[in-house]
């Protein structure tokens, strides 16, 4: 059964499977333009979804071939994975930000076995025990989707219009979930008249009941210490001052009070730091501080993939800590420790 939604004013949205996955879809969102319809986002690269997508497109009175445009919000394989197979069935231009489409590149250029070696360079940096690092050493041929993602056509250069003749489409840089993730507003009085300034295509960055991952921008070949949660919680309020009428996420529902929602996410932010804060009264490892953290199960029952993307999210929140003066590594500590200050 194909799922869509009809928003008002030229824009539907097509509910585009995720396979075995709790998301249970991504919204693809069908913008009507004077050249053909462009797509937020695509799905998820599987030959189920793909056919979901088509069927969707078809019961939004158009079809895939009449593709103008796809906006990638970021480079996620849930988001951009099928934009080739549309591109290859429309001709369709794909655009995305430059930072993540540098991540698409470097992922087409990479060797299977230089991820595993960094990423077992990485856990052990954090104090992953041995246990857990040892399937990295003698890795298996990957088998997951996005691994030869669709280079982008076009750059999308924040503060400026896309391409979306008839429209008026601007991207807002919204860095944190991905380094070159982007919000695109449609700056058009809402359908139905709502208070606000029209509508927001939030991706992954403002969702109604999940707080996204923020985790490490991950590249092997960058040294750059950055600061990925306070990348997010900057761009979050940027998004709460814009103020739009209503939001239209990747996954779950529109809704309206994005000024709200921001404030949520900002206290539930400010709240895990502090809870982290308090671990930190004696010297923790990155991995020790995810086994301490709070999730949405205990620490045993966390799958072996999910406890390296909690690791992740746990050494995002202590650089926010190290930069906001708050906590500091411990000298000499090796795997480094963390400590509060």
């Amino acid at each position: 059964m194909v799922t869509t939604f009809d928003h008002g004013g030229g824009v539907r949205s097509v509910a585009v499977p995720i396979p075995d996955n709790p998301l249970g879809h991504t919204l693809v969102h069908v913008v009507e333009t004077d050249r053909g319809p462009v797509l937020v986002d695509t799905g998820w690269d599987d030959p189920g979804s793909w056919d979901t997508l088509v069927a969707g497109l078809a019961a939004c009175r158009t079809a895939v071939g009449e593709v103008y445009g796809v906006v990638v919000t970021h480079h996620h394989p849930d988001h951009h994975g099928l934009s080739a197979r549309v591109r290859e069935a429309s001709g369709a231009w794909v655009a995305m930000h430059p930072a993540d489409a540098a991540i698409v590149r470097r992922t087409r250029e990479a060797r299977p076995e230089q991820w595993y070696t960094y990423m077992a360079a990485k856990l052990t940096a954090a104090g992953a025990p041995e246990e857990h690092v040892a399937p990295l050493r003698t890795p298996r041929p990957r088998s997951l989707p996005g691994l030869s993602p669709a280079l982008p056509d076009r750059e999308i250069t924040p503060g400026e219009l896309l391409d979306l003749p008839g429209r008026r489409l601007r991207a807002i840089w919204t860095p944190g979930h991905t380094p070159g993730h982007v919000c695109l507003h449609l700056e058009e009085e809402h359908p139905s008249r709502l208070a606000g300034h029209g509508r927001l295509f939030s991706g992954d960055h403002l969702l109604p009941g999940i707080t996204p991952h923020i985790g490490l921008y991950e590249d092997p070949d960058d040294t750059t210490v950055t600061d990925p949660l306070g990348d997010y919680l900057d761009s979050l309020e940027r998004i709460g001052r814009l103020a739009p009428a209503e939001v239209l996420p990747a996954h779950q529902h529109t809704f309206t009070d994005a000024p709200g929602r921001v404030r949520e996410l900002l206290a539930h932010h400010e709240e895990r730091l502090a809870g982290l804060l308090a671990l930190l009264s004696e010297p923790l490892t990155p991995w020790q501080v995810a086994e301490r953290m709070e999730w949405n199960r205990p620490w045993e029952q966390i799958p072996y993939g999910s406890r390296n993307i909690a690791v992740s999210e746990a050494e995002a929140h202590l650089r926010r800590l190290v930069k906001q003066g708050r906590a500091e590594a411990v000298p000499g500590s090796e795997p480094v420790a963390y400590v509060a200050v």
